[in-house]
């Protein structure tokens, strides 16, 4: 018998493999590049915190500000409502500034999976 249309046969049923496998690593790429940011985020919001007290807007707004600075405008979109800063008043040496970011993400590979990212970061006031 002829192999005329085996590697045609064969290529057909690797390549949905191969591409499902390629989605999978580059859903998971864009899931810890997102990771990272908000990470990067909440530590540079927390910094901004404990460095800024003495602003006029508040520890919290310098925090607020220097995370929209860090972050896209498409993650600050959904970051912005998502963002919490504690404690909101200006405190005194020795305080500690924590922010915390919650991001949601959506895996959609081989089935659709919906979850947050959280990411935190304290810095005390010296």
């Amino acid at each position: 018998r002829g192999e005329e249309g085996q590697s045609m046969v064969e290529f057909a049923v690797v390549l949905p493999i191969i591409v499902m496998l390629f989605l999978a690593i580059w859903q998971l790429g864009v899931g810890f590049h997102n990771y990272l940011a908000i990470t990067d985020a909440a530590r540079v919001g927390a910094r901004a915190a404990a460095v800024n007290r003495a602003t006029a807007t508040g520890p919290c707004q310098a925090a607020k500000n220097a995370i929209q600075a860090t972050v896209s405008t498409a993650q600050w979109s959904v970051i912005s409502t998502r963002f919490t800063c504690t404690p909101a008043t200006p405190g005194a040496t020795g305080t500690s500034y924590t922010v915390s970011i919650a991001y949601p993400i959506t895996i959609n590979v081989f089935f659709s999976r919906t979850g947050t990212l959280t990411a935190s970061a304290t810095e005390r006031l010296e």
